[in-house]
């Protein structure tokens, strides 16, 4: 029986090849964007997955209450760690890791210089509590010793050209010891929330064998002990900061702790489970960009929303040729075929046509795969998908996909009365008619609200990237790892200023979106509370140079030699720190790198101007208090060099740097960097969004487009006696285009009015994780409108002109 069913399955397929087609195509495209957003899905949930441990692991963070504000930070104080694994038995293993904030380091092998961008320190636990296999070396004591390296496998090819490196020597050109490889392991899987190129033995760098508990610089991980709780060690906490951080505040901010928490400021430290940081983790310093759970979310409910729109296809073309297959029916019933035969005939239909889909479909994922890789900046491949374990389930999933788009029609088209269909009686039910518009208005509501979502992504990165940054990010570069000029500096920058086609010349320790904004504490004359902020070391161009609204007061300047001990403001520091005349306060600081050694707070720092606001962090993040240090109290040394360009000699100019460059460091390699696309990384998350809502936009609005071409095409054919009466009476060829294209209009313009809303709703929360973010214009509903209602107008107007010019005389033939 089943035989019979799906030989005749095929051969009314083939009789009505154009709807068959329809609803192939539509299945098969919403199908593969389900199938691909789970292989999306599926790498994001398996982040970190590959370690055996990770369900002991935790990631210790915090928060840092400030008075009226607070950040929450991924690095915390070093000594924090060993403080809690010592008081309590639940720590397993304490590891920590250091990063190098993404610089540039120079690696010198022989007389080869590399540049690394994926540097970590870390403890020489670390092979214990992460499970990333060594294929030289032991994993016990690969970093061991202070000068201990491993390489990824990759690296070692790059470095050595083989992998057979242990024991080799390699130099940092920032200066210390060589390093000795001591180990090779493979590469760090892509869904790791971290990566390295080079990992090197922590217990080489001084800053870690110094007792610190308020100075934020260290990744602490915890290998829990079997059933011991997350949320029980998490509890105590508190008291570590009574015994071991209080004292440190006292000593620094020269008050007790409980007069500190009574000022606004406070520690909160809790624990991050390693499953949960990629997806639900976005502080300050993370070692690499994370996800977020809503997206997986919002990709989800767009896979099941694109699935039904296909499957609502299927649902009105089967019920919209109702009439036609109506005769069918009546004659099987006279023959005696039960509802339940001819409801089985017709699943098996809507069966077939979906398991075509199907295998449609895998063959356009192959096809979507690699553009979706592009889009989504992933490496996700079909592994899972091809396996042979799965296929069973594939199979099914197929077949569910049948019967919910078929089993509707199939329940509706055999419950046709046989006396009233042979008897010519049969008329379209109005329930169903109203069904089908429904179904139509679904589809374009989903499809209406991914448009508005779409725009209001590329409005927002258009916002992110625009010019209320408050400087200028256009025509600038940044070249890396300028310290290593040491006493040339000076010289350099006047070189450079030379060059024709450089209109501006600045250090700095960091640029804006960069990771480097240290954290220090300035208190004013007179003013009982600290002030703490980031900082930033700049010399006396820097504002010119990102041209910088300086509101009081001036920049940096070699005319005042005092300089040296001199600040510069944002507003927002200045307001936190009470001054109501800021230009001439005296601040002193209880940082050690800011006073003479054995004086802490006994240096005093002149604030010689107030800059305004700018977004030096992302705008994911409130404007915080900025001190803008001179480097002429650090020997004008500074990491990075930023230079604005004139646009029309860019490239000229720029070869005329690299060669500068040379002259100054012939042993190293030139590297820079334009601001604006370092900007637009910070956003990278967003970026992706925004061209994956643009993409399913387009195929949502293709699958309903597709059914709504099919309803057009069998709408004029049911019409065309009254098409041909019509044009006989006078009706002119734009009248009959008007009479079948108004009633699909209409039901877009339902569809508008019910997905404005929900659209306004879903991106109003979107919006809300941004700390300055652009507004729900009206336009961006308008728009989306009038974009879906020339998108459905375009697809029907074929059929309609069609119709409209067909011989009245052959239409009324037909009858």
């Amino acid at each position: 029986m089943l035989h019979n069913y799906i030989k005749i399955a095929l051969r009314n397929l083939w009789k009505n090849k154009g709807f068959s087609l329809i609803n192939i195509i539509g299945l098969a495209v919403g199908i593969s964007i389900c199938l691909l957003i789970v292989v999306y899905i599926q790498s994001e949930l398996g982040y970190d997955r590959f370690n055996e441990k990770a369900d002991r692991i935790y990631r210790m963070v915090l928060e840092r209450r400030y008075p009226g504000r607070s950040t929450s930070y991924s690095i915390i104080p070093h000594s924090i760690g060993e403080a809690v694994q010592k008081e309590y038995s639940e720590v397993q293993q304490c590891m920590r890791m250091y990063a190098d904030g993404g610089n540039t380091i120079f690696i010198r092998i022989g007389n080869q210089v590399f540049e690394e961008n994926h540097v970590i320190f870390a403890d020489s636990n670390f092979f214990q509590v992460f499970t990333i296999p060594l294929t030289q070396g032991n994993p016990q004591t690969a970093l061991n010793k202070p000068n201990a390296v491993v390489l990824t496998e990759e690296t070692a090819l790059k470095y050595f050209g083989t992998l057979n490196v242990l024991n080799k020597t390699i130099k940092l050109d920032a200066g210390g010891n060589d390093l000795i490889v001591t180990g090779v392991c493979s590469k760090v899987p892509e869904n790791s929330h971290f990566t390295f190129n080079l990992l090197a033995a922590s217990s080489g760098i001084d800053f870690t064998k110094q007792i610190n508990y308020t100075g934020f610089d260290a990744y602490t991980y915890f290998l829990l002990q079997p059933n011991a709780s997350a949320k029980s060690l998490e509890a105590k906490f508190p008291k570590i900061i009574e015994k071991y951080v209080a004292g440190e505040i006292a000593r620094t901010f020269d008050t007790s702790y409980e007069q500190f928490q009574a000022a606004g400021n406070g520690y909160n430290y809790s624990l991050q489970p390693l499953l949960d940081i990629h997806l639900h983790s976005d502080l300050e310093a993370e070692l690499k960009p994370n996800g977020s759970i809503s997206t997986i979310y919002i990709f989800s409910v767009i896979a099941g929303f694109i699935l039904l729109i296909a499957c609502v296809n299927f649902v009105n073309l089967a019920t919209a040729r109702s009439v036609e297959r109506a005769k069918e029916v009546g004659i099987r019933k006279t023959f005696g075929s039960e509802r339940k035969m001819l409801v089985m005939q017709f699943l098996t239909e809507a069966v077939v046509i979906s398991v075509f889909s199907f295998t449609t479909s895998c063959l356009l994922l192959l096809i979507l795969l690699p553009f979706f890789n592009k889009i989504s900046g992933k490496e996700l491949s079909l592994g899972f998908l091809l396996n042979p374990v799965f296929m069973p389930g594939f199979l099914l999933f197929s077949v569910l996909i049948g019967l919910l788009a078929g089993g509707y029609p199939a329940l509706i088209l055999s419950s046709f009365q046989p006396l009233a269909v042979l008897r010519g009686k049969f008329k379209h039910n109005q329930k169903g008619i109203e069904l089908r518009n429904g179904l139509v208005i679904f589809q374009f509501s989903i499809s209406i609200i991914l448009i508005i979502c779409t725009i209001v992504v590329f409005k927002q990165m258009q916002f992110m990237q625009g010019d209320r940054l408050g400087f200028q990010k256009d025509h600038i570069i940044t070249l890396q790892r300028t310290d290593l000029l040491t006493t040339k500096t000076k010289a350099f920058k006047t070189e450079l200023k030379k060059i024709a086609g450089v209109e501006e010349v600045s250090g700095a320790s960091s640029m804006p979106g960069g990771q480097n904004f240290f954290g220090m504490t300035m208190k004013a004359e007179g003013v009982k509370e600290p002030l703490t902020g980031r900082g930033l070391v700049v010399d006396n161009d820097f504002a010119s140079t990102l041209k910088l609204e300086i509101v009081k007061g001036r920049s940096f300047s070699d005319k005042f030699p005092s300089d040296s001990l001199a600040v510069m403001l944002n507003e927002k520091a200045v307001a936190e720190l009470g001054l109501a005349n800021p230009i001439g306060a005296r601040l002193t600081s209880p940082d050690p790198f800011l006073n003479q050694p054995g004086k802490p707070g006994q240096t005093y720092y002149t604030v010689v101007g107030i800059l305004k606001d700018f977004h030096f962090q992302s705008l994911h993040q409130k404007i915080t208090p900025l001190i803008l240090l001179n480097t002429s109290k650090f020997g004008e040394v500074s990491p990075l060099t930023s230079l604005r360009i004139q646009s029309d000699k860019f490239q000229h100019t720029l070869t005329t740097i690299e060669s500068l460059w040379h002259q100054f460091l012939p042993q190293q390699p030139f590297h820079y960097s334009f601001l604006d696309q370092d900007l637009a990384a910070l956003y990278h998350a967003e970026q992706t969004s925004q061209r994956v809502f643009g993409v399913f936009s387009i195929l949502a609005i293709f699958i309903a487009c597709m059914g709504l071409l099919g309803l057009a095409a069998y709408t004029t054919q049911q019409r065309t006696k009254e098409i041909g009466v019509r044009k006989v009476l006078g009706a002119s060829v734009q009248q009959i285009i008007v009479l079948l294209s108004r009633d699909f209009i209409r039901l877009v313009g339902i569809s508008f009015v019910l997905a404005s809303p929900i659209a306004w709703w879903v991106m109003s929360r979107w919006l809300e994780n941004f700390a300055y973010r652009t507004g729900l214009s009206w336009w961006i509903f308008v728009v989306a409108g009038i974009a879906a209602t020339g998108i459905a107008l375009l697809t029907i107007s074929y059929q309609a002109v069609k119709a409209a010019l067909t011989n009245p005389v052959k239409a009324l033939r037909t009858e």
